[in-house]
């Protein structure tokens, strides 16, 4: 079984010394070695003679952190202290989760990948270039560590809601991997960012002088899928146990590449599974609070992308184990995207999108635009809406007289703004409490500060993937899976869902505070694992054992002595 390693005394013979071993990110401990360590490793000299603890570097750490004018600078920082000494850097992340997570990665992340080749400063994970397409095997042996447990892949096209980024896509699997040990516990050494870097097509990068990427269209068809399938094949030949995860590919390409190889290896899609599972979940818990059931709900989901499909999906799923039929459950569901409500008139949908077409039958004579379609407000004046979903990446979307609507017809709207970053969410939190009389169970894909409404703060939860993803991992991790099945992806949600606050508080935010994550991570990752075991993709072992792996494997940012003292 992998599991998560620390530095000790057994590694000694193969550290570096001197400057090299400061360099090494990984063993580097800074102004925190003992006086016997800097003898052993000749390191007196290269720092200061005052040796501090981790605790005392964190506070330094901090003080830098705070000197620094925006969240870009504060991304860099970051950044760069990853890349000088990583267990300071995961401790000062532990010990400001919530004032960082934002920072390393959503909403900050995304400029991050827009300015990739500006503040690029050092290799991190792989850049798999397609003029490079044949040499993929030998690319991936390049790896900076032998032993992986977890790989987060982009191409680079979808990045959150600002589009096409290229080669700076690899911002993403950068800042996913770091939550995975963060929350999850994965050993930062046992993580790889790739992205697969196939061209751009945004015209400001392929202008830039400094951009760093190959300067090239796009491949596209059946180019673009033989060379995944090139990348997918050297993965399973030299890290097949490895959990594969995919991240930011377009709609086109998403659902399809998951099909193909989700029977293959240990592969999930973060946006279609991990949004699905933490929507599910979230939801799940806001519907508790309601005193109602999910299968009595009615759902508008504005955004039909992979992201929205597969929240509809899992939805969908839950609705059947409440006891609805395949037809029931797809009643419940009013898809709209930016040709307007997917029914059973339209010829332009995919076949993942067909699934929740309405029939003619049920819109006759509801209100259209002049083009022919129905747009969000007239689905919400014409259904008894209770839960808004969206993942469109249209700011603004849901409006005073689409919320208000909703509202008048519903004593506890449930309204989710999932689009990310803040300008493409679909509303913002604190109007969404005012125009609800402070009524609104709410959950963003950004965040918002607390919202002041009749004398008390309102929480805002984020309804983000970090929730499920790092567990994910550390749960098929420690079960030894071999697959990722939708039966544990919708255990994930379950196990989030019964971890909400307002469960207990219906004042309380949806989702535990980021400050309680890593110990939810494990409880999320046991019941992962169990539902392997359950669909034959684990081995059996009994749930003590499980809990005991999860524990033992979870790594927590602390220095480890490179020698004895004497």
């Amino acid at each position: 079984m992998a599991t998560a390693r620390s530095i000790t005394n057994s590694t000694l013979p193969n550290t570096p010394r001197g400057m090299d071993l400061l360099e090494t990110p990984l063993q580097n401990k800074g102004t925190a070695y003992t006086e016997k360590e800097r003898t052993t490793f000749g390191l007196h000299g290269l720092l200061p003679p005052r040796v501090e603890t981790l605790e005392e570097q964190v506070v330094r750490a901090y003080e830098a952190y705070q000197r620094k004018g925006d969240d870009l600078e504060r991304h860099i920082y970051l950044r760069s202290l990853q890349d000088t000494n990583e267990v300071l850097f995961y401790r000062l992340l532990l010990d400001h989760i919530e004032e960082m997570t934002p920072i390393v990665y959503t909403p900050t992340v995304a400029l991050a990948c827009e300015q990739f080749s500006h503040i690029y400063r050092r290799p991190r994970g792989l850049v798999i270039s397609y003029p490079l397409r044949d040499s993929i095997r030998q690319l991936l042996r390049n790896r900076p560590n032998n032993k992986v447990d977890v790989i987060v892949v982009t191409d680079g096209e979808r990045i959150l809601g600002i589009g096409d980024q290229g080669a700076g896509g690899l911002g993403i699997p950068i800042g996913k991997l770091s939550l995975y040990t963060l929350i999850g516990g994965i050993h930062p050494e046992r993580t790889l960012p790739i992205v697969l870097d196939v061209g751009t097509n945004n015209t400001e990068r392929l202008n830039d002088p400094e951009y760093l990427g190959w300067r090239h269209e796009r491949i596209t068809g059946e180019a673009y899928f033989d060379f995944v399938d090139q990348f997918v094949q050297a993965v399973k030949e030299d890290l097949p146990g490895a959990c594969l995860q995919w991240e930011d590919l377009a709609t086109p390409h998403a659902r399809p590449i998951l099909n193909r190889y989700r029977d293959q290896l240990l592969t999930f899609n973060d946006d279609v599974q991990g949004t699905a599972a933490v929507a599910l979940g979230t939801i799940l818990g806001a519907v508790r609070v309601t005193g109602r059931n999910l299968k009595e709900q009615q759902i508008v989901m504005f955004g039909a992308g992979s992201a929205g499909i597969g929240v509809a999906d899992g939805l969908r799923e839950a609705m059947k184990g409440e006891g609805l039929s395949e037809q029931e459950s797809r009643s419940r569901f009013w898809v709209i995207d930016k040709d307007g409500l997917l029914h059973s008139g339209r010829k332009d949908l995919t076949s993942e999108q067909s699934v929740y077409a309405q029939p003619e039958s049920r819109i006759a004579g509801w209100p259209r635009t002049s083009n022919g379609n129905i747009g969000p407000a007239d689905v919400i004046g014409k259904t008894e809406a209770t839960i808004l979903i969206g993942l469109s990446t249209v700011g603004g979307a849901f409006s005073e007289p689409i919320v208000r609507e909703m509202a008048r017809k519903v004593e506890r709207p449930i309204i989710f703004p999932l689009s990310n970053p803040t300008s493409k969410s679909e509303a913002n939190a604190e109007d969404l409490i005012h125009w609800t009389g402070g009524r609104a169970l709410i959950a963003s894909g950004s965040p918002f500060a607390p919202v002041s409404y009749g004398g008390r703060k309102i929480p805002i939860a984020q309804c983000n993937n970090v929730y499920i993803f790092p567990a994910i991992g550390l749960g098929v991790v420690t079960s030894e899976a071999r697959r990722i099945t939708e039966a544990m992806m919708l255990a994930a949600a379950r196990a989030l869902a019964g971890n909400s606050p307002a469960l207990k508080d219906p004042s309380a935010s949806l989702l535990p505070a980021l400050a309680e994550i890593r110990g939810v991570a494990t409880q999320i990752a046991f019941a992962v694992g169990v539902e392997a075991q359950k669909d034959g993709v684990a081995p059996k072992i009994s749930e003590d054992e499980l809990r005991q792996r999860i524990l033992k494997a979870q790594w927590t940012p602390s220095y480890s002595s490179f020698v004895r003292e004497m």
